[in-house]
């Protein structure tokens, strides 16, 4: 089913070209990263993801979804991992299909932390503290309740930060332009950030500067490995999601840029930037680079324009670039139907995660080509 929308206003800056780093870009709509479960048992990115980020290349930018950096920081089944041979050989081949359509990728770097289960990925989690997530979470069994996560040690600590400039530098092999840093949604940095997950008293907590440290040194590390020019960072300060509370996310966050400033990555991405506390205009005011804004949508706009004036919105407050999601999903060739005000594809929810195969993966349509006028 499709929904006929308006166009956004002729010379909407959705369609201008922007500079991101070393890269030119299109257009400023950016595809969103996505969890979807589609890669192999093995974590091994396969055709079917080839096909699904290729038939998305017109994106000004594409952030792949969510990919963890070790075994033990595996979420859930059918997550696509960076840290073996294979893994890698597998996301060449999606990189080479977007390029060949005239794409651009990065790839988000995304360890769970506590969000994980040893049916999952055959390690008991690792997070700041033993503190378990409250709510059970999808194994390959369906959903069980959570195990208790251990403590990371110093060794742990670093073992991890290593593991996240290896991914990055095995990303750039694999063809992306760049990786993203995952320090959002209760996931492990921001279990880090966050004074009800991270109890620790040594200097990787304690005060806001300890709670801050591992993000910081993360980014560091990637930035190290691959440069500056090739990491961004996505951040959500106030979405308190998989039970993470941050009541001083008005002090930490500004903490936080301040120190992610100084190693210059490329661009910093907002998640719900649309909301309040500590909200867009802190953000904004506190970050000297790129920033890409994410907002989150009713499912009411999703379906008028996919977030297109939610996007408009965030560009005239000063967002660089604006990152949807599941617009990108139902709509292929999202970027076209927003530009002429073609039909949206209708989501089908059902089909987002923890399903396998192209059903409401590959299979949603294009826009019809235009007919060629006949010769006489």
């Amino acid at each position: 089913m499709t929904q006929t929308r308006q166009t956004p206003a002729a010379g909407s800056l959705l369609f201008s070209p922007a500079r991101l780093g070393p890269l030119d870009l299109p257009n400023r709509l950016v595809m969103a990263p996505l969890t979807r479960n589609r890669a192999g048992g093995d974590g091994v990115p396969g055709e079917l993801m080839a096909t699904h980020y290729a038939q998305r290349a017109s994106a000004g930018l594409i952030i792949a979804e969510a990919t963890t950096p070790n075994a033990v920081g595996q979420t859930y089944p059918h997550i696509p991992g960076i840290h073996t041979a294979a893994q890698t050989a597998g996301w060449r081949r999606v990189t080479d299909a977007v390029r060949a359509a005239g794409g651009r990728m990065f790839l988000q770097l995304q360890h769970g932390g506590r969000i994980g289960h040893p049916d999952t990925s055959g390690h008991v989690p690792l997070a700041p503290s033993a503190v378990p997530l409250p709510e059970p979470l999808h194994t390959p069994s369906g959903f069980q309740e959570p195990v208790t996560p251990r403590a990371m040690t110093e060794e742990d600590i670093r073992s991890t930060i290593a593991d996240f400039a290896d991914a990055a530098r095995n990303a750039v092999a694999a063809g992306f332009e760049g990786v993203e840093v995952h320090a959002a949604n209760g996931l492990l940095l921001h279990q880090f950030l966050a004074p009800n997950t991270n109890l620790r008293t040594d200097a990787w907590g304690a005060s806001v500067q300890g709670r801050i440290r591992f993000a910081v040194e993360v980014v560091r590390a990637v930035a190290e490995a691959v440069g500056p020019e090739r990491v961004g960072v996505r951040i959500s300060p106030g979405v308190e999601v998989n039970g993470v509370l941050e009541p001083d996310a008005e002090e930490l966050y500004p903490a936080l840029l301040a120190a992610l400033a100084e190693l210059a990555p490329v661009y910093l991405h907002l998640e719900h930037a649309d909301q309040e506390r500590p909200g867009f205009a802190l953000v904004r005011g506190a970050w000297p680079g790129t920033l890409i804004a994410n907002p989150k949508l009713t499912r009411e706009e999703v379906a008028a324009d996919a977030g297109a004036a939610a996007a408009e919105r965030l560009l005239a407050r000063g967002a660089d670039l604006v990152a949807l999601g599941r617009g990108f999903i139902a709509n292929p060739d999202l970027v076209e139907r927003l530009r002429t005000g073609g039909p949206l594809n209708e989501l089908r929810p059902e089909l987002l995660m923890h399903v396998h195969g192209a059903e409401g993966y590959n299979d949603y349509p294009a826009l019809a080509p235009a007919p060629t006028p006949a010769l006489v």
